[in-house]
């Protein structure tokens, strides 16, 4: 079957997803160049360098000044004039670096002056050519329409996902998410979470930033993925409307063992949106508000745990899931005059999961049950984030002061209840978990455009608080651990400063930065808990980036990377409550966990080739401190406990290549290749939960890959097909192996109502074949799953513009 599907690979190819030219504005002050008063409404021409073409013009203003955007990238010849002086001609190199551009003071005189060299430059999205973001549009991934964001960001170039809902880059899951440049508790802060629940709907596009600058919240050590909302900027009234209709588990991977209720079949999926907007003057006000409804097999895992004293014990766990998840944002932007910007919004979800389980445990006969476990989780997410920002535009276009507050409240409240069957006696065991959390981030960012790039700084104060509270409540004989429950709160106060300094000319870019965070964390713990006690750190600590270029012509440069990055432990990596939706593998949190430390350096080349572009890059990040979640047993019991350790260092050395091509008209084409090597270092660690148990390991080092391939085929009647196929090879993780995972996916969209509407039919995994075998060795065990979770889907929609 593998080989069949490893053919098909070679036939498909990967889609041109969005790419986009973006633009600079000119600005500049004109003198006299003998009294230096300013000059008004002298004339501007700009001229194409190569063919005396006119591109823009305008007149100075009163105060001498002038601006002129929607500049793309070249060479040009700038013409100023005015009644009683010399023209003066100056040469100009639109470059890639920046968006807004001083060309300083420019003196007209009685006389002929020499001609001077000004070079400016301009921003570029898509696979940038700074090369340090990838920007893609989700409307352009048709194979993943109607779906999360979770299963968009798994087509793009060098992201891999994993069916605990994380995303990797480079094969690190040590991801910062951003929404519209802010963290927040809907994607979480510093971990990673909701990405499969949050609708691709209500996504414009995706930023995959691998090397930040210091601009950045250090944390992430792989990079920064940014989920920008949907917003509209037109004049008048107009929106979007649409509706997304799914079907799961066509047919099922993997049938049931005795003694467990039926798994989900066919499961539907409903995604209704609408985004709205209005601009009338200075007012401009949005609304982006989604539903969606779920029913998914979220988990059907196989596991066969053999101990060294002999004993086999093999289990299935089963997760039935329901998920009905409610996200809108609204806000105003008020222009209160050309230079002065005021902007609030408020980004409100609900996320409530329903989760029927079963986990049946044999002893290697699995025709009788020994012991089966079955749970109802009943979850409430609720998220609220309030936000207000205003931008002072200076005189000098490009020159810009940016305040900015954001507090977020989001809450978690779940509630478990336990049936534990035995031959002898059935049990009824629940518990519930309250935490409330409260972020309110301050900042302020300057930004100041050069003849030669910019400067920017700017400060940041972060103030956070979770009081979580976890309540048992045993029945008969009860497995649950009371005595690890209680109370515990997490508090964190993070100021940081930052300062940029940017340079281009014509052969050479430049950006060097630096940024200061001090962090202070206390992490509280009842005093009555069994096991753990109150703890936490506090460092200060710079972080410095930086990237230098050379343009080895118009359409080739060399780019070289640098920067240090720190990923700090989210709450619930801390979190002193064993979590039991898996009765016999139970997670728990560290409150002795550290951060870690991670340099990165990175040397990219970029390349266009007409009808498309080649990108690659040999990255190398080196870690102290690696966080991994380590498995021990504590003989005589069977029962395995996963905690979060710090495991010393490790190393993450790789290639990664894009390649797209535009064929024809009607096919384009991308492949994306992503080869890495991992080494982790031998550590000892000692889990303390339940009681001290040490864990050692030898030096373990694997070489991985992943390639994504996909077709674009663009047919009659505005209509366009996309296959998508994805191989990852097999891969290390902490104690052991994760296998070989491969689907295709495949979209249909066609144009309708004078390109005001869209139909849509897409499918993921069309064959069933994504599964994930895990090879796990811990301390007197040795543990082989296979989980046969719902990776199938079947969705037709609709959208309409207005």
């Amino acid at each position: 079957m593998e080989k069949r599907f490893g053919v098909t690979v070679a036939f498909l190819f990967f889609t041109l997803l969005g790419y986009s030219q973006s633009t600079a504005t000119l600005s500049g002050l004109v003198r006299n160049g003998d009294d230096k008063n300013a000059i008004a409404f002298a004339n501007i021409i700009l001229r194409s360098a190569n063919d005396s073409v006119f591109v823009s013009g305008t007149v100075t203003g009163e105060d001498g000044r002038f601006s002129l955007s929607g500049i793309v990238p070249g060479s040009y010849l700038l013409y100023i004039s005015h009644t009683g002086f010399s023209q003066k001609t100056q040469k100009l190199l639109v470059g890639r670096l920046n968006s807004f551009f001083d060309l300083g003071s420019i003196d007209l005189k009685p006389e002929t002056g020499e001609l001077n060299e000004v070079v400016v430059t301009a921003h570029q999205d898509g696979i940038s050519n700074k090369m340090d973001k990838k920007s893609f549009n989700v409307s352009s991934n048709i194979s993943q329409t109607g779906g999360s964001v979770l299963q968009v960001l798994k087509n793009l170039p060098g992201i891999t996902t994993s069916q605990d809902g994380k995303v990797e880059l480079r094969g690190s899951d040590k991801v910062a998410i951003l929404i519209d440049g802010k963290q927040t508790a809907i994607t979480g802060f510093g971990s990673q979470t909701g990405l499969d629940n949050l609708p691709a709907s209500a996504i414009e596009r995706i930023e995959i930033i691998n090397n930040p600058s210091s601009k950045y919240d250090a944390n992430g050590q792989a990079g920064i993925i940014n989920i920008i909302y949907k917003k509209n900027q037109q004049n008048g009234f107009n929106g979007k409307i649409g509706l997304n209709l799914g079907l799961g588990a066509i047919w099922e991977k993997k049938g049931n063992l005795p003694d467990v209720r039926p798994q989900y079949r066919r499961t539907p999926k409903i995604n209704p949106s609408v985004s709205l907007n209005f601009r009338k003057k200075k007012i401009n006000s949005f609304l982006q508000a989604d539903w969606l409804y779920t029913e998914t097999l979220n988990k059907n895992e196989f596991v066969s745990r053999y101990y060294d004293d002999g004993r086999i014990v093999k289990q299935q766990l089963k997760r039935n899931r329901n998920t009905h998840f409610v996200t809108t944002k609204a806000g105003v932007d008020y222009n209160i005059n050309e230079k002065n910007l005021f902007t609030i919004s408020v980004l409100y979800g609900i996320e409530k999961i329903i989760d029927r389980g079963d986990q049946p445990f044999y002893s290697d006969n699995v025709s009788k049950a020994d012991r089966i476990w079955q749970f109802l989780e009943d979850e409430l997410k609720t998220t609220a984030v309030a936000s207000a920002g205003f931008q002072h535009k200076f005189k000098q276009p490009g020159h810009l002061l940016n305040l900015g507050f954001n507090y977020t409240f989001h809450r978690e409240d779940e509630k478990y209840n336990f049936i534990n069957i035995l031959p002898a006696y059935t049990g009824l065991d629940s518990f519930k978990l309250l935490s409330d959390e409260h972020v309110a981030d301050f900042n302020l960012d300057y930004s100041r455009p050069l003849k030669k790039g910019r400067i920017e700084g700017g400060i940041k104060f972060r103030w956070r608080n979770i009081p979580t509270n976890m309540q048992f409540k045993p029945g008969l004989n009860s497995p649950l651990d009371t005595g690890a429950g209680g109370a515990a709160t997490y508090s964190e106060v993070i100021p940081a400063a930052y300062g940029n300094y940017i340079y281009e000319d014509e052969k050479f870019e430049a950006e060097i930065g630096l940024r200061i965070e001090y962090v202070d964390l206390n992490y509280k713990v009842n005093p009555d808990h069994n096991t753990y006690k109150s703890d936490g750190y506090s460092y200060t600590r710079p972080f410095p980036s930086a990237r230098i270029a050379y343009k080895i012509n118009e359409k080739s440069r060399l780019s070289l990377f640098y920067n240090r990055r720190v990923d700090r432990p989210n709450e619930v990596d801390i979190r002193i409550f064993p979590k039991y939706d898996d009765a016999e593998i139970v997670k728990v949190g560290n409150p002795a966990l550290r951060p870690q430390f991670t340099n990165s350096y990175e040397l990219g080349f970029r390349t266009s080739l007409g009808k498309g572009y080649f990108y690659t890059a040999l990255y190398h990040r080196n870690t102290e401190g690696t966080i991994i979640r380590i498995a021990t047993q504590a003989p005589p019991s069977t029962i395995i406990y996963t905690v979060f350790q710090n495991a010393g260092k490790s190393s993450n050395t790789g290639l990664e290549a894009v390649l797209q091509h535009d064929v024809s008209k009607t096919f384009s084409y991308n492949g994306a290749l992503n080869l890495y090597k991992t080494i982790i270092s031998a550590f000892e660690v000692e889990n303390k939960y339940p009681v001290p148990s040490l864990y050692s390991a030898e030096k373990d080092k694997l070489t991985s890959a992943n390639i994504k391939i996909n077709a674009l085929f663009r047919m009659a009647g505005q209509t366009e097909l996309q296959l998508t196929a994805i191989y990852q090879a097999p891969d290390i993780i902490p104690q052991g192996r994760v296998g070989t995972r491969f689907s295709i996916d495949g979209g249909l969209k066609k144009i309708i109502q004078k390109r005001k509407g869209e139909m849509f039919l897409n499918a993921t995994d069309i064959f069933n074949t994504l599964r994930i075998k895990k090879e796990t060795y811990g301390n007197g065990f040795r543990l082989l799953s296979t989980d046969y979770y719902e990776t199938q889907v079947f969705r037709i929609g609709y959208n309409y513009k207005f």
